[in-house]
């Protein structure tokens, strides 16, 4: 296969794909970074599944990346090893990059289908570990993740559908950081169809074609059943959905800003533990309620814990306001997410299974 050039497919209504990729290179080179001895100041990379969204933000990555030499640009590619194509799927992913003159690396990581949190949420866990530690290997420092807006506005329907509230509607932001690493969704206002389109002209080009991942229509898999079940109906019924969820989207993620800011300055004042595990319950009493719960919010988010639903927040809060005084909070002890959540002297500790087990 021959390193193609895919321009924006004008059959698919004029949107440039190209654009905001390049856009995400010109904020980072507003940074300052210049190259250093010839040598590249920055390593990013693209989360490459070898599916038709991260393939097309591979290449128009390649393309965006030629006016930026202080950018070195790899490709990552994630093995699960739920798949019986899994195998290929990698190959197939290596092949891409190599036509792209970009460099490839691939892992293979465990999900743990047992930890009680669902496959598909296990499967993402082991995502982004094995980016984490393909960046660790690499030096790379930004990610870059082909989220689009049929994404987006699926999460904020699961999200509502779950009974996350309103912060929860924000679903995924353009950049994010996590374990030290940046995160950049640079398509999240775009809709995948224009992704497609793109697709077809790039394998037109090349003779590459995506991989298809059966998983993404299937009913045992919540996304799945989304998609397969509810957008077709959403799509006939009320067309422009996707464009009223990304807006609600957009407005959440401000109200959410908002309220982390006056989370974090709250959680600041319970006296956590150097690692955030636990922290003062005396000074967690002395917030109003609502704040209370804010600061329960960002503690678990601090550990990448899903948000706790409205039935499973009131719980953990009645069960700390009913905590008498310091030193009789024995009782305290509550499941979520994979974690024991416990109150042992007036702090409040996070513990997963091992630790429970000692």
């Amino acid at each position: 296969m021959k390193a193609g050039r895919v321009l924006p497919p004008q059959s698919s209504g004029d949107v440039d794909l190209l654009a905001p990729v390049s856009e995400v290179f010109d904020t980072l080179a507003a940074t300052g970074m210049t190259p250093r001895g010839g040598a590249p100041a920055l390593q990013v990379a693209v989360a490459l599944s070898g599916g038709a969204d991260s393939a097309m933000l591979a290449v128009h990555a390649a393309l965006a990346a030629e006016r930026f030499p202080f950018i070195a640009l790899h490709c990552f590619h994630v093995h699960h090893g739920l798949q019986a194509e899994a195998d290929a799927w990698a190959r197939h992913a290596h092949r891409l990059a190599a036509g792209l003159g970009l460099p490839c690396h691939s892992l293979r990581v465990s999900v743990e289908a047992n930890s009680g949190k669902g496959l598909e949420a296990a499967a993402r866990e082991a995502r982004y570990r094995g980016l984490e530690a393909l960046a660790s290997f690499t030096g790379v420092s930004h990610i870059l993740l082909a989220h689009h807006r049929d994404d987006q506005t699926e999460t904020v329907l699961m999200r509502l559908l779950r009974g996350t509230g309103p912060t929860g509607l924000a679903a995924m932001a353009p950049r994010t950081q996590r374990d030290g690493l940046v995160y950049l969704r640079p398509w999240l206002e775009v809709d995948r169809s224009h992704i497609l389109a793109a697709a077809r002209v790039y394998a037109d080009q090349t003779g590459w074609a995506p991989v298809d991942d059966p998983t993404n229509v299937q009913d045992e898999y919540t996304r799945g059943a989304v998609r397969r079940r509810l957008v077709p109906v959403l799509n006939e019924r009320w067309p422009a959905w996707r464009t009223i969820l990304s807006r609600h989207a957009r407005q959440a993620r401000e109200l959410s800003a908002l309220l982390e800011e006056v989370a974090a300055e709250d959680f600041s004042r319970l006296d956590a533990s150097y690692d955030h595990t636990s922290f003062s319950l005396l000074a967690w009493r002395s917030l109003t309620p609502q704040r209370q719960v804010l600061a329960l919010r960002h503690w678990l988010a601090l550990h990448h814990l899903r948000a706790p639903t409205e039935a499973r927040m009131r719980e953990l809060c009645r069960q700390l306001r009913q905590l008498h005084a310091l030193g009789h909070d024995r009782s305290m002890r509550l499941k979520h997410d994979g974690c024991w959540i416990v109150c042992h002297r007036g702090r409040v500790s996070l513990k997963n299974d091992n630790d429970e087990n000692r």
